[in-house]
């Protein structure tokens, strides 16, 4: 079922164990792929088509890394990679970030013009606009086309809401992280998840297709592949 994300959450640690964190994460993520890539339906492990295709992008202005507002609605038109991280998360978040900057490579001059990236915070009470800016640039991911947004927290709870998934942390405070990353086609409607198994190559080209399919013989090739 489409609202099941078995990769879906988390928990990263604060804690000056961050590298022991790290090496829990890794684990238990090759564990979830393990474990749950038979369980839905796909063409490769770690992509998930999605049939239940409502916008997941509501009425929200949300901040992005400059301080400038960003209304998601005005992001439709073009593709769009999303993904949700928090700057103090010791491993897991650079990891996924780190997958999507390969993703990017991939697209090279793409990225922008034909396809954007959007990075969610999930911790809106600290990640201000210019703790994300720090975060890009340290990783190396402060690219054009590239989105690091930050909300209000009811903001934020509404966005995720549309990708069928809640902000939340654990029994000691811990902020509960997602694993995935989401494709958004033109129209704002998510179309396949990713785990972070699947070749960026992959991605990049899905991406790339979604891209296509707004002209006539993109949507010709899209659907000559379903026969």
């Amino acid at each position: 079922m489409d609202h099941l994300k078995p990769w879906r959450l988390l928990v990263c640690r604060k804690s000056a164990g961050s590298r022991t964190s790290a090496w829990i994460f890794l684990i238990v993520f090759a564990t979830s792929l393990a474990l749950f890539g038979c369980n839905r339906t796909s063409h490769e492990s770690g992509v998930y088509p999605v049939t239940y295709h409502p916008s997941s992008l509501p009425n929200v202005m949300l901040t992005d890394q400059y301080g400038q507002h960003v209304a998601l609605a005005s992001l439709k038109g073009k593709p769009l990679l999303f993904d949700f991280i928090y700057t103090s998360c010791p491993g897991p978040c650079e990891l996924l970030t780190q997958h999507m900057k390969l993703i990017a490579d991939k697209l090279g001059p793409d990225l922008g013009p034909k396809v954007s990236f959007v990075s969610v915070t999930v911790d809106p009470e600290h990640d201000r606009p210019r703790r994300l800016l720090d975060y890009a640039r340290a990783l190396d991911v402060n690219l054009k086309g590239w989105y690091f947004l930050t909300g209000s927290p009811v903001q934020i709870d509404e966005l995720m809401r549309g990708f069928r998934l809640e902000r939340s942390r654990d029994s000691d405070g811990e902020i509960n992280h997602v694993l995935g990353y989401f494709l958004l086609s033109p129209d704002g409607r998510e179309i396949v998840d990713y785990s972070q198994g699947v070749d960026p190559s992959k991605a990049a080209r899905d991406a790339e297709e979604a891209a296509s399919s707004n002209t006539l013989i993109g949507w010709l090739r899209a659907n000559l592949r379903q026969l």
